[in-house]
């Protein structure tokens, strides 16, 4: 099998090739956790996710970083406004660890109701604060930093390839920025971008703060990003996803940083998700307009409904979330496990619809005609080795299509199932069929098997 994927560096669909034969290295920019991930934040997760798994439904060896934002990750990617996580510990009163615990749990645990891989690295940015600290002594031995009064600075006009994730110049990204919004004065340049904020002026009263060998402060964000990823994946490694809103900044701050450190070349891979949108603009709190997986189970959606809805757009084009979209994604799934619940185990495999998914899976991620691949078999009423293709194929949907359903049915739904059941055995269809209708109607299906009569959920 020959995956491709397209290249944000390249801005080409490519066959992936890892840099040891069998094995693959993978970062994903992971949550500032001070506050609650919503649907749209997940959205990545869970592509992400899909990524992870058909690398190894390829045989590949996985070794998978996540880092867990805690410090430094300011209300502006441009190194402007207020430690996002400092804000939350004044308005909770909290520790900032008490805080960064709680939500990352809850995050944590929405990732296991979607069934993610969970990575082989949680990496907390307050863990590895001297590796961050020896990364900019690193740049600074190479010429690449400057000092101010409010923090060490990034000059990326000694970067000679800045800017070669978006394709933008340096005097083109200068011309969107507007000069007066620069916080700090002494910058030599609008783009050149924190690595350690000092805690004095505008962060006099920031809490969370360490000793480093420029004064006491806390790092900036792109800077944790890089220092952990190359502690547990090394200076060259395969694969670095995030959302599209990384490109322009944070992940063009890796890039330079990480580069300017090593000589090497940082990263193979660049894939970025496309948004989860509404209303066909962003979804985020500052809009007001999101919604948690937990509204979502209020509603009555499940998880896996989520999952599903997520298969049914393309990770490079955004994906328009409604309720209704979402109902009728809930209602194909429902529809999906139920005709696969009547299949018979013929212990064989479909080569052909087995390619199919491979194939469309392969090809840049292709889940929408990876999921038409497994719609096709399970309607194909001669395609032989359906179970066992189906579990091949949810190795990576993760949907639990072949999980059977702990059904607590309800004492008057098994009062009418016993009615209707009464009913046939005297051969009175008519009642039978008003009874069947009546299930129905109080969101229940009464199947009729070889086995006797099977209540599922409609």
């Amino acid at each position: 099998m020959v995956l491709k994927l397209y290249n944000t560096l390249t801005r080409k669909k490519e066959v992936f090739k890892p840099i040891k034969k069998g094995e693959v290295k993978i970062y994903g920019c992971g949550p500032t956790v001070y506050w609650y991930q919503h649907i749209g934040n997940l959205y990545r997760y869970i592509w992400e996710d899909y990524l992870i798994r058909i690398l190894k439904y390829s045989g590949y060896k996985v070794k998978h970083v996540i880092n867990i934002t805690d410090v430094g990750h300011l209300t502006s990617d441009a190194d402007e406004g207020e430690d996002k996580m400092e804000q939350a510990v004044k308005k909770e009163s909290k520790s900032p660890k008490e805080v960064a615990d709680f939500y990352f749990k809850a995050f944590d645990d929405d990732l296991k109701k979607l069934n993610f891989t969970e990575p082989d690295k949680w990496a907390r940015a307050t863990e590895h604060i001297q590796e961050q600290i020896s990364l900019i002594k690193a740049l600074e031995k190479k010429g690449f930093t400057y000092k101010t009064n409010s923090a060490i600075y990034f000059d990326i006009s000694k970067f000679i390839n800045y800017g070669e994730l978006t394709k933008q110049k340096l005097e083109e990204k200068e011309v969107g920025v507007r000069k007066e919004v620069i916080v700090d004065k002494e910058k030599k340049n609008p783009q050149d971008f924190a690595l350690w904020f000092f805690t004095v002026g505008h962060f006099k009263d920031h809490t969370m703060r360490w000793d480093s060998p420029w004064g006491k402060g806390f790092p900036g964000w792109h800077l944790e990003c890089s220092a952990m990823s190359m502690k547990y994946l090394g200076n060259h490694f395969d694969i670095h996803t995030g959302g599209q809103e990384h490109i322009p900044i944070h992940h063009t701050n890796e890039i330079a940083q990480s580069e300017g450190a090593t000589g090497e070349k940082f990263v193979n891979y660049w894939l970025h998700i496309q948004w989860l949108i509404i209303n066909k603009g962003k979804m985020s709190k500052s809009l007001g307009n999101i919604s948690l997986l937990s509204d979502l189970e209020k509603k009555g959606f499940s998880p896996m409904s989520f999952r599903y809805f997520c298969l049914t757009g393309y990770y490079r084009k955004p994906l328009n979330f409604s309720l209704e979209n979402l109902e009728s994604a809930q209602n194909s799934y429902k529809r999906l496990k139920n005709l696969i619940s009547n299949l018979k185990d013929d212990k064989k495999i479909n080569k052909r619809y087995l390619k199919e998914f491979e194939d469309a899976m392969n090809d840049d991620l292709n889940m929408p005609k990876a999921l038409q691949a497994l719609w096709k078999l399970v309607r194909d009423e001669k395609a032989q080795g359906k179970i066992n293709t189906i579990k091949k194929i949810d190795e990576v949907f993760a949907l639990d299509l072949l999980k059977k359903e702990n059904l607590k049915i309800p004492k008057q739904i098994q009062k009418l199932v016993n009615q209707r059941e009464k009913a046939r055995q005297d051969k009175n269809y008519k009642i039978s069929d008003d009874i069947r209708l009546k299930i129905s109607g109080l969101g229940y299906a009464v199947l009729d098997t070889k086995e006797g009569q099977r209540v599922q959920k409609a």
